[in-house]
């Protein structure tokens, strides 16, 4: 007679109400897991296990995957565990970097130093400790040799790409300009890239044509990649034709397209543009003390009516989104292009120049906010014009005695010390050396007036949730690198009922994963890898404001990421680094 064997795991999560990631219903059961895996879905309670995780009364769901972070310009440095912690307390355990056009690679000779300089802009320092590559690939491997917090795929960047191959021309390429650019982007493809993004609102993509475009997303196409574009225009004027540029891009070229964040900003003409600007501010006042469930997204679903139909229709078209009221960026993509020319030194000679300085306010106040953009005073993000020069606040900058700035607007500092906020800018650029990142919003950061905007977009089942992470360790990061996924279930599923529980966790596994064509992950199944978050649906929330946003998020009990707890109720086990590079196809 054979001797039945107890099947045995290495961990065992007990009665958890599980999430699969699909969308459906959830049903009750065990999990196992061995290794790296999920072994086993069903009742196993005569298995043997190394470790058991009680989880009666708690949910389980696959780990939250960013399809839009930026963590990946943090994720090179030996020290960036502590640094992304926050991103692994609030659940996830992958993200997609490389976005916007803007990696960390590759970083050829030839222009090695105008492409620091854009490193430097985003990142606050010097990188020259940090990058120790050429190449994509060579990128990828130090990340593998020296371990990562989470599991990350990269994208290849077509900003950087462009600053390899032209320096910092702010034109159209040439047929040798794209021999260069298609040669580097089959390299990146061929080392694990998992496709291709676009900033097309910042220098240097916003030089870009269609045809380079199409030609690039054709290299794409020959290795099963996809195309993500911050469009270049998220204006409501021009995000239609924004929209339709990348839709055909991708048409002509075959390949799946990824739309960046999406938001939608109020492009009127003098003076219907200053009403609106002083309506929404009024409005946003009258919120704060009577919330009344005002439809203001209207303007975001008509820009987005087009593209969501024919993602219903069957068009390989994602989109992804922020809960949050407020953008970010570093302060010179408000700035005319042609000001970043020349390499700091010119720029910032540039800004310390009183007859230049009057020139590049003239470019943002007169400048002509027109499609296509790529004039020399029609760049889209004109937020000052566009906006207000109230519109952007301090995120980050480096000098201990201009931390007490972080979290002001450029208004507000101006009204205090008597300058205009043009001039504030300019001089705080200049003192910074141009080390200044900024949040945007049509009135302050967490208002929650202006994120109704966007609850159309994260509404339609296409969308995808995301943080936009730019986490440096210093700095006054948005309060979604502690709370997105928490704000976004707790917040927008469970309380708010946008979506239901199910449909908000698909939206934040499976859905991403297949938009970006990551293999098995995003799923609650036998032999997908073991990234797991059990969490208390009850108690899900956050702490975390645009104001105060250090805080972890409630309600988080247990995060796997390939079978190894990184987060449980005892605190953060990063070590061994359980992440993994993603490569395309593998």
């Amino acid at each position: 007679m054979a001797i039945q064997v107890a099947p045995r795991f290495d961990v065992v999560i007990e009665g958890a109400r599980v999430y699969d990631g699909s969308g459906r219903l959830p049903f009750t059961a065990d999990v196992g897991v061995k290794g790296d895996r999920i072994a086993a879905i069903g009742t196993l309670e005569d298995a043997t296990a190394a470790r058991r995780v009680n989880a009666r009364g708690l949910a389980l769901c696959p780990g939250f995957i960013d399809a839009h972070s930026h963590a990946d310009m943090t994720l090179v440095r030996p020290d960036h565990a502590g640094i992304l912690e926050p991103l692994v307390r609030q659940g996830i355990t992958t993200f997609v970097g490389g976005n916007c056009g803007v990696s960390m690679a590759p970083v050829f000779p030839k222009h090695k130093a105008d492409i620091f300089t854009f490193f430097d802009f985003f990142l606050g320092a010097p990188q020259d400790d940090n990058v120790h590559w050429s190449t994509f690939g060579e990128m990828l491997d130090t990340c593998e040799s020296q371990g990562t917090l989470l599991n990350a795929g990269f994208l290849a960047p077509h900003g950087i790409l462009r600053l390899n191959a032209m320096g910092d021309r702010n034109e159209t390429a040439d047929p040798v300009d794209l021999r260069a650019l298609k040669g580097m982007l089959a390299d990146c493809m061929e080392a694990g890239a998992l496709g291709m993004s676009t900033g097309l609102m910042y220098f240097p993509g916003l030089a870009s044509d269609s045809l380079e475009l199409t030609e690039l997303a054709r290299v794409i196409h020959r290795y099963n990649g996809i195309f993500t574009s911050h469009l270049r225009s998220y204006n409501s004027d021009t995000m239609v034709q924004a929209l339709d540029e990348v839709m055909d891009v991708c048409r002509a070229a075959e390949v799946p397209l990824q739309v960046s964040h999406l938001f939608c900003i109020p492009r009127l003409n003098y003076p219907l543009d200053r009403l609106a600007h002083h309506a929404i501010n009024l409005a946003s006042r009258l919120y704060e003390t009577l919330p009344l469930p005002i439809p203001i997204d209207g303007l975001l679903a008509s820009r987005m009516e087009k593209a969501f139909k024919a993602a219903d229709a069957g068009e390989p078209i994602g989109f992804d989104g922020m809960p949050t009221s407020a953008g970010f960026t570093h302060l010179l993509a408000f700035f005319p292009p042609w000001t970043l020319q020349g390499g700091i030194r010119a720029m910032l000679g540039r800004l310390q120049d009183p007859v230049q300085r009057v020139e590049i306010r003239r470019s943002i106040e007169n400048g002509d906010v027109a499609w296509p953009h790529r004039g020399r005073d029609s760049w889209s993000f004109n937020v000052f014009k566009v906006m207000g020069w109230d519109a952007a606040f301090i995120m980050s900058v480096t000098l201990p005695h201009n931390k007490r700035l972080e979290g002001k607007s450029l208004q507000q500092i101006g009204d205090e010390s008597g300058r205009h906020p043009f001039d504030v800018a300019c001089d705080l650029l200049v003192e910074e050396q141009g080390r200044v990142l900024v949040f945007e919003t049509a009135t302050y950061p967490g208002d929650p007036f202006v994120e109704r905007s966007v609850l159309a977009a994260l509404g339609n089942p296409h969308v995808s949730i995301v943080t936009d992470t730019i986490l440096l360790g210093f700095g006054m990061p948005s309060h979604l690198f502690y709370d997105a996924y928490p704000r976004w279930l707790g917040g927008y599923a469970r309380d708010r009922g946008v979506v239901t529980m199910a449909e908000g966790i698909r939206r934040a596994t499976s859905l991403p994963a297949d938009q970006m064509g990551i293999r098995d992950r995003g799923r609650v199944r036998p032999g997908a890898f073991a990234d797991l978050v059990v969490f208390d649906e009850r108690r899900l929330s956050s702490h975390s404001t645009a104001q105060d946003p250090a805080h972890f998020p409630e309600g988080i009990h247990t995060v796997f990421i390939n079978g190894q707890a990184v987060v449980d109720p005892d605190g953060f086990h990063p070590d061994p680094l359980p992440g993994r590079v993603l490569r395309r196809g593998a």
